[in-house]
């Protein structure tokens, strides 16, 4: 009897020592790996997903911006209304994430990509689609201020922007007509057209109304998709990553040719920011959205 005894007990301890071990290794406190895989896409590759209702029914926005460089109230206002006026999301979160400069003269696409990797906290998660957009203190690497080349913004994923803000309250300054918010609202608006497929860049065009010198842009007059534009590399038609690994943008949106327009539209009494034409309007709409 005193054997047996001695025997159950030890095998009782083994067990919950079993027990205990098993308990270390994947405890209540253990998170699953973060899939990234859905927001690191080519640009208009969430187009629909953006747009429509079907797989996500909330945006979550992470505005992550260098201290002193947070995007005006009024502006990011102006940019949920227009993504309500477009899209059929309705539930919109907004996150803030105040970070440290990098302490970089320029920055470049891939190093803006790092940051991302580095920083970004919203990933698409359940009926959630994640969206990132990083308010920058440096300009853009390819910047030639003598030549009036300056970049405002750029898409480089299907969820992924940079707004050189910066470069904006530069380019403000230098207009009398206009304000860092109608800058800071134009080039929110015309990147995130993009990730709304446009033109012909994840969303088919019901009608031809692509520029045949501007690759995704539209040849109509008056659209905010028309503006001119400067090209990280003509070759390119989405954000994606070349031969050698190097990230490259769908679009980088022209200070000079921002500036020209938004003071022309002032200087006419028209709405400074433009809207999307009809063309651009139906194709948004043949893809889910409004």
């Amino acid at each position: 009897m005193k054997i047996s005894a001695v025997w159950v007990l030890s095998a009782l301890s083994l067990l919950l020592l079993g027990c205990s071990n098993s308990s270390d290794d994947d405890g209540p406190d253990t998170q699953p790996p973060i899939d990234r895989s859905g927001n690191l896409l080519p640009t208009g590759a969430s187009a629909n997903d953006i747009l429509s209702n079907d797989d996500f029914t909330k945006l979550k926005i992470e505005i992550a911006y260098v201290t002193g460089f947070r995007p005006t109230p009024r502006a990011i206002e102006n940019f949920v209304n227009f993504l309500r006026l477009r899209t059929f999301k309705q539930d919109i979160e907004l996150v803030y994430t105040q970070l440290p400069s990098p302490d970089e003269e320029t920055l470049t696409l891939q190093e803006v990509a790092q940051l991302e990797s580095d920083n970004r906290t919203a990933y698409n998660e359940g009926d959630t689609l994640a969206i990132y957009i990083y308010f920058a203190d440096a300009p853009a690497d390819d910047d030639d201020e003598e030549e009036g080349l300056v970049t405002l913004g750029a898409v480089y994923r299907n969820t992924s922007m940079i707004i050189h803000q910066g470069t904006v309250w530069s380019l403000a300054a230098q207009s009398i007509f206009i304000t860092i918010t109608d800058v800071e609202t134009a080039t929110l608006e015309h990147e995130f057209g993009h990730l709304f497929g446009l033109v012909d860049l994840g969303t088919d065009p019901i009608n031809n109304h692509e520029d045949p010198d501007a690759p995704n842009h539209c040849n109509v007059e008056g659209c905010l998709m028309r503006a001119e534009l400067q090209f990280g590399s003509p070759s390119f038609k989405r954000a994606l990553a070349g031969k050698s690994g190097e990230i490259k943008s769908a679009c980088s949106l022209s200070g000079a040719s921002i500036l020209k327009l938004l003071d022309t539209r002032a200087a006419n009494g028209s709405l400074i920011v433009p809207n999307l034409d009809p063309e651009c309007i139906l194709d948004l709409q043949s893809n889910g959205g409004r």
